[in-house]
């Protein structure tokens, strides 16, 4: 078992790498980032048709401010804050559009199709559409 130990954490370090909170925050922020890839990936798949869901763009807000945070406080350099800078306003635009839209739109409550804001019936099952006159 010594061997395995030796080959993970050569010199105390776990796979090569001295750990600390920034360490952790920069990795995490990777993964957060990447995991991103296997969700549009899955839910392209599931509907066969190219699909960008809304985590999507969650992950990518997360991922790209724990990378920017790891930058900043950590590795200091000035092309790698860059690079983070500003990726977060699209993803924040991207979301704001994303809530509006849903808001915008009447679901049905007998067959749960979601129809555009300005439909009395259900495109789907004909049903008549409740709206909020609030």
């Amino acid at each position: 078992m010594e061997w395995l130990s030796n080959l993970l954490m050569p010199g105390g370090k776990f796979l090569g790498i001295e750990w600390h909170v920034w360490k952790v925050v920069g990795w995490l922020g990777n993964l957060v980032f990447f995991s991103r890839f296997f969700l549009q990936w899955y839910a392209t798949e599931k509907r066969k048709q190219v699909v960008v869901p809304v985590a999507f763009w969650w992950l990518s807000l997360i991922g790209s401010l724990l990378l920017l945070s790891y930058a900043l406080f950590y590795q200091k350099d000035s092309v790698f804050i860059f690079a983070y800078a500003f990726t977060w306003i699209p993803y924040i635009r991207n979301l704001v559009i994303q809530r509006r839209h849903a808001k915008a739109h009447i679901d049905c409550v007998k067959c749960d199709f979601t129809a555009t804001p300005d439909s009395r019936f259900c495109a789907q099952c004909g049903a008549p559409l409740i709206t909020d006159t609030k």
